[in-house]
């Protein structure tokens, strides 16, 4: 009688580890998130939200701070965080160095939240004048495609033009010297150079990119853990549809936390896409546009599918999936 028990219990165990009431697997297993100094991730590591919704299924929830996409993805990549965020670039550039990554969401468009910027006293004046140029960016990142995009629509290409690769602090530094004549930048630190360096916009993503944020995942996480990252998305959609609908109060929470003034931080705030959505067929189109740019221009070695590296939601987040 005691083993027929034992068994009853042991099968009722393992259903309920099936669901998400339970998620026994996850309890050993902390979710580790990598952000970066900008974005609906550090709205959401501040208000705590997504703690208190994991904190009953026994979830840990880790932060990790990375200075841009691509070293955000190497984490990812080399498995110290399971899901992140980034822009367009960085998620092809590393599927291409074979990342085991699944897109999970995406926010809509922010084409003004990146720019190519030049000093107050630079005497270019639009992007045809950067031929020659030595122009510093964050290599593989978002405004990577920006500059190629812009180079294009101005008759020229990437071999025009001699790409300082730097993470965005050395980049500003460089900037700030003049060692290089332009910088490609996002929000906040496009907002920061603006107002601090008095920078000027030479031409920003409007009507070339869209510049969507994208957050993404460790397949080997996803696949165990769907469940969690439904609600990790059902929680970054929420923080978003918040700060779309209180950007005074969004920036009054975030402006200590990037270190930088309200004025400066209300900008990005603005300029930022809000709420979470799950990809469907033109993201997907508009990104596998980009992945082939890349591959013709040879920046990345071989050509990538998006399709196939897009996640699908468990049938258990219906819910979310309508509310998306």
């Amino acid at each position: 009688m005691r083993t027929i028990t034992l068994r009853r219990s042991l099968v009722a165990l393992f259903a309920a580890a099936l669901s998400f009431g339970a998620l026994t697997h996850a309890q050993a297993e902390p979710l580790r998130i990598g952000y970066q100094k900008y974005g609906s991730l550090v709205l959401l590591k501040a208000s705590g939200t997504l703690e208190k919704r994991l904190a009953d299924k026994g979830i840990e929830v880790q932060w990790t701070e990375f200075p841009a996409g691509p070293q955000l993805l190497e984490g990812l990549n080399v498995g110290s965080i399971d899901f992140g965020t980034t822009g367009e670039a960085p998620p092809i550039f590393a599927q291409a160095a074979g990342a085991d990554l699944l897109y999970v969401a995406y926010e809509p468009p922010a084409p003004s939240g990146e720019a190519i910027l030049v000093s107050k006293d630079s005497p270019l004046r639009s992007v045809a004048e950067l031929k020659g140029k030595k122009i510093a960016l964050n290599k593989g990142s978002n405004v990577h495609y920006l500059l190629v995009r812009a180079l294009e629509d101005a008759g020229l290409s990437i071999r025009d033009v001699t790409p300082v690769y730097l993470p965005p602090a050395d980049a500003r530094a460089a900037f700030e010297r003049g060692s290089v004549d332009a910088w490609v930048i996002w929000d906040p630190f496009q907002a920061a150079a603006e107002h601090q360096l008095q920078a000027r916009t030479l031409r920003d993503g409007s009507g070339l990119v869209s510049n969507h944020q994208f957050y993404l995942a460790a397949r080997p996480y996803a696949e165990r853990h769907p469940e969690v990252i439904a609600v990790l998305v059902e929680e970054i959609r929420a923080i978003g549809e918040w700060t779309r609908a209180n950007p005074d109060a969004a920036t009054e929470l975030v402006a200590p936390l990037l270190g930088l003034s309200t004025e400066i931080t209300r900008q990005a705030v603005l300029r930022k896409g809000h709420g979470a959505r799950f990809l469907d067929t033109r993201v997907i189109a508009e990104q596998q546009r980009i992945a082939d740019t890349f591959a013709t221009l040879k920046l990345i070695p071989k050509p990538v599918s998006i399709a196939e590296r897009v996640w699908t939601p468990p049938a258990q987040a219906t819910a979310a999936r309508t509310a998306l």
